[in-house]
Formats: structure tokens, C-alpha cells, sequence
């Protein structure tokens, strides 16, 4: 809520769900930080974090203490998501050894698989039916895992794969630039008919670069050798702080395409053999993406922490 950065200004509206394969429907709203708006076209995998706790703990779903796992339908994808985590007195545990780059403390591990997330808003994994596509000259990427994002090589920009966020911020075409090219692509995918409609969260455009040692935003040096690649994400017109969990997904996902853009500035020896390790402004993010047999996406996984910091009551016309 507030703080006047994208990845501060989400609603989450969460009920039980009707359907046979989840037990809660979970629907996300950006709220605008520039301008007066509500969009509901995307998900948000950070959010997810919070709903199955938030779900136990509002008496929407009842589960013993321990491990549990509650499945989450995400009403703007259509997908579904299996959050795991332990209960404990009968509220979703918060303490805990597991610990994120970008979050002060630690907490209890939640576990979050999503389940064929690939084509969330456009059906394919590949919406334009190409690995690499080109917009004002730039090669590309577009992939639409979690949420239709696109991705592109920093150095097409002219900048450098470990730019931080306020740097981004003050670059006097950058942001520009990029928005441009994520227009441009969100045509191609067919989520909009005119460059004018684009909405504001989707396509994610981000860019990519091969791991090298540099600052974090913490002042913290962060070594080559501790992640697979670099990415600086843009949500809602503003550079984000760390990665938005959509766009770690579709990340790895297209760091295992042949021809990507990503793959290209993948490392070919994995710091972890359980995924892809991703370096964002704040630190690094493991990212698990699973195939079957015919190559299509079978689930992706990722680990957070969510804790609840406040309760109070929304009034609305």
C-alpha cells in the first residue's frame, strides 16, 4: 500500500473459490501510481505469496498444523497455484530460517508451484510464434510464462546489465525506449489491438544481461559467479527494486529456449542445478521450471516469505 512505487500499490481480493482444483480464487489489482487508474489484466506472483497464509488465517481454508498446501485459482489468468507452507496454532507459521535477497529477516518457507503457467494471457508460450522478434531495431524476446513479458539485452540499449533502479530512473531515454518496444510487442502478442490500449502491466518488458560483479542497491557487491544472469524489470512504468515473480518464470523459461535472447546471456554452468538463479537490483532469486515430454511448460517454482504487518478496513463507493 502506498510508498509511491509499483511494486507497492497492489489489491488482492480473495474468496473462496467454486471450482473442483482450488480452494480459493485470488484476483489482483494494479493500482496507478502516475495516473488514476485500477488494472486488472495481469497477476502478480509476489501477492501470491501472502494468499494462502492469508487464506488459513481468515478461516478460508482450514488445514492442520504442519505442512500444508493450499491451491490458489488466479481469476485474471485462469491459472492455478499450489502454495505450501507450515501451520502452526492454526494460523500459517511466520518465523523461520528462510531468507530472500531484498527482504529484512527471515521467515517461514513458502513454497509456491504454478501449475502450466505457460499462455496466462495469450495461450501460447510464444504469442508472436517467434523466439526472437525485433521493434525499433532491437532483438527481443516474447514469452508469455506467469505473464507475457519481453525481454531484451541491455547491451541493445547501450547500458550496462547491473544499471540499479534510480539510475534507470535518471537515464534521459531509457524508460522511454523500452516502453516503446513493450508497445510495440504487446501488438505482436495480440493483447492489444492499437499501440494507444496497451494497458499499463502488461507485457513486463525487461532487460537481460550476462552475470558480472557490481553493486547492489544495499551498496552490497554481488560476485559474478553468484547468479546465471542479470535482469532490471520495469512494472508499471517504473524500474522494480528486486523481480517481479512473473517475470523470474517467464526468465526461466526463456533462458532454456534455444535462439532467446535470454538464453544467450545465460550462463552455461548453473550456480544451482535445481534452476536458473537470477540477479535483480536487490540480490538473487532461484527460479525451478519443470518440462514434460513434448518440451511444453509443466510448472514453475519459486520460494518466498510473507508475513502480515497490519489489518484495517477498506471503505468504498
Amino acid at each position: 500500500m502506498g510508498g509511491g512505487v509499483s511494486s507497492l500499490s497492489k489489491v488482492c481480493v480473495v474468496g473462496f473459490s467454486a471450482r473442483d482444483d482450488a480452494d480459493v480464487d485470488y484476483t489482483f489489482a494494479a493500482i496507478g501510481v502516475k495516473k488514476p487508474e485500477v488494472d486488472f489484466s495481469s497477476n502478480c506472483g509476489n501477492m501470491i505469496s501472502a494468499i494462502g497464509p492469508f487464506a488459513v488465517n481468515a478461516g478460508l481454508v482450514k488445514k492442520e498444523d504442519g505442512p500444508c498446501t493450499v491451491r490458489i485459482h488466479n481469476t485474471n489468468t485462469g491459472k492455478i497455484i499450489h502454495s505450501k507452507f507450515p501451520v502452526e496454532e492454526n494460523e500459517a507459521k511466520v518465523g523461520g530460517s528462510f531468507a530472500i535477497d531484498g527482504v529484512v529477516g527471515t521467515g517461514a518457507k513458502i513454497e509456491l508451484a504454478f501449475i502450466d503457467p505457460a499462455g496466462s494471457k495469450t495461450g501460447k508460450t510464444l504469442p508472436t510464434g517467434n523466439v526472437v522478434d525485433t521493434f525499433d531495431d532491437i532483438r527481443v524476446t516474447c514469452i508469455d510464462v506467469g505473464n507475457p513479458c519481453v525481454f531484451v539485452r541491455a547491451s541493445s540499449l547501450g547500458v550496462e546489465g547491473g544499471i540499479l533502479a534510480d539510475a534507470i530512473d535518471a537515464h534521459p531515454d531509457l524508460l522511454p525506449r523500452l516502453d516503446s518496444i513493450r508497445r510495440q510487442a504487446a501488438v505482436a502478442m495480440g493483447i492489444s489491438q492499437t499501440l494507444e490500449s496497451v494497458p499499463g502491466s502488461i507485457p513486463k518488458v525487461a532487460m537481460v544481461a550476462a552475470p558480472y560483479t557490481h553493486e547492489l542497491i544495499s551498496g552490497e557487491t554481488v560476485e559474478e559467479t553468484s547468479c546465471d544472469l542479470l535482469v532490471r524489470a520495469i512494472s508499471v512504468g517504473q524500474p522494480h527494486r528486486a523481480v517481479p515473480i512473473t517475470v523470474a518464470m517467464a526468465l526461466a523459461v526463456a533462458s532454456r529456449l534455444e535462439g532467446a535472447v535470454v538464453r544467450e546471456v545465460t550462463s552455461s554452468s548453473p550456480v544451482d542445478a535445481d534452476g536458473v538463479t537470477i540477479g535483480h537490483n536487490s540480490g538473487k532469486l532461484l527460479v525451478g521450471a519443470n518440462f514434460d515430454n513434448s518440451g511444453a511448460v509443466k510448472d514453475v517454482t519459486v520460494f518466498r516469505t510473507a508475513r502480515r504487518i497490519m489489518e484495517g478496513t477498506v471503505y468504498a463507493d
